[in-house]
């Protein structure tokens, strides 16, 4: 079995021939020694000697012996190739190892040029056209030397960026329909009416009167004209976009302001004005020319609802993050509950007003980032509530 394994295990075809003469060699040995062996009786003293001679021995293993030889001189001869091998390889080693590491480097560049090349810069573009298309009607550009992945992420987008820009669309043309919806009948009331007082005043002057009738009337058509022209400025103001330029201020100079430019018709009709509760060192982050508009509006709204000797309170006290300013008045309460979104300014019954001011204040506030709110006790007293921010 050892044999065979050997033979199975050779190289080449001489190691075999030498393990196959082994093999054979063994084979006689064997025979020999089971002759000898089989009978013990037939070992006799001469016999004995014979397997003590050398020369005998010599007889008898000498062909194992040479084959044995043959096969360890192949074995020799195998194990100087590999040294030889090894020694020549050892001397190219130091030239040969540095190959693989210097492919694997510019595999590395190579795959680190490709990355960059068809996937960062790609969608380093991808995602600054993205942000040029939150902002306009830019459409993401598609790469030629990008990735196949990355450029079907690009068509992608192109096709959401177009539909999102006709749907854009269609909600602003709807948006404006619904402003102009909203705008039309509030235009057309506040013309018709002055178009009728003037149409009016003019179809008496057909008849005969007297100058004073005259003078009456030229003054009804000239009051009239003028507060329609208020009314157009009002619109145009309330529909122009707003830009505040902040600064640190105190809250209780917003008000202060407010009530020295109305400080006049205050006094006309005896109003009382109370401040309470009154911190002066609250301070807001407001644009003060824009919000003086504001708050005189609504104090003006409060100051002509009132009648003469009533009072109207003032107030500014902190809640909490916020500075809260109010406007009390005791003239009855509105008779409608005033809503910061819609143009409808909602009705006046006031000469000289344009119905315009709560809506006025309403954009002024929003665009300050401020909350304005109402209060009303029917028949008794309207409370104008604004919060803001309050300024550290």
């Amino acid at each position: 079995m050892g044999f065979n394994r050997l033979r199975q295990r050779s190289v080449s075809r001489a190691e075999a021939y030498a393990v196959q003469a082994m093999q054979r060699a063994y084979s006689t040995i064997q025979v020999d020694m089971n002759a000898i062996f089989d009978d013990p009786y037939v070992l006799n003293c001469v016999v004995r000697s014979k397997l003590l001679d050398p020369s005998y021995e010599q007889v008898l293993v000498g062909e194992f012996e040479h084959a044995f030889q043959n096969f360890r001189g192949l074995i020799n001869q195998q194990l100087a190739l590999q040294a030889q091998k090894i020694k020549h390889w050892t001397r190219f080693a130091p030239a040969v190892i540095p190959v693989p590491i210097v492919i694997a480097i510019v595999l590395l560049l190579c795959s680190r040029f490709s990355l960059i090349s068809g996937f960062v810069r790609p969608v380093q573009a991808l995602v600054s056209e993205l942000r040029n298309s939150a902002d306009g009607d830019a459409i993401v550009a598609q790469d030629a030397g990008a990735w196949a992945e990355v450029g079907e992420i690009a068509r992608g987008i192109n096709q959401m960026s177009r539909e999102l820009a006709d749907s854009r669309d269609a909600l602003v043309d709807s948006e404006r329909q619904a402003t102009l919806g909203s705008l039309v009948p509030v235009v057309a009331h506040n013309i018709r009416n002055p178009l009728a007082s003037i149409r009016a005043t003019g179809q008496l002057l057909d008849t005969r009167v007297s100058n004073s009738e005259i003078e009456e009337s030229r003054s009804a058509i000239i009051q009239t004209a003028d507060r329609l022209e208020r009314w157009v400025s009002a619109l145009v103001s309330y529909l122009h976009p707003l830009q505040p330029h902040n600064q640190r201020i105190s809250a209780t100079s917003l008000l202060d302001a407010t009530t020295s430019l109305l400080s006049t018709r205050l006094a006309e009709k005896s109003l009382c004005l109370v401040r309470d509760p009154w911190d002066d060192t609250l301070a807001v982050e407001v644009d003060p020319d824009l919000m003086e508009q504001a708050f005189y509006a609504l104090l003006c709204n409060a100051l002509e609802a009132s009648r003469p000797g009533q009072t109207i309170a003032l107030s500014v006290e902190s809640a909490e993050e916020n500075v809260r300013l109010t406007i009390a008045d005791t003239a009855g309460g509105m008779s409608f509950q005033p809503q910061p979104s819609g143009l409808d300014p909602g009705p006046t019954t006031k000469m000289r007003g344009t119905g315009l001011g709560i809506p006025v204040a309403f954009k002024i506030c929003k665009a300050h980032g401020w909350e304005i709110s109402y209060d009303i006790e029917p028949k008794l007293s309207t409370t104008v509530i604004v919060l803001a921010p309050r300024s550290v």
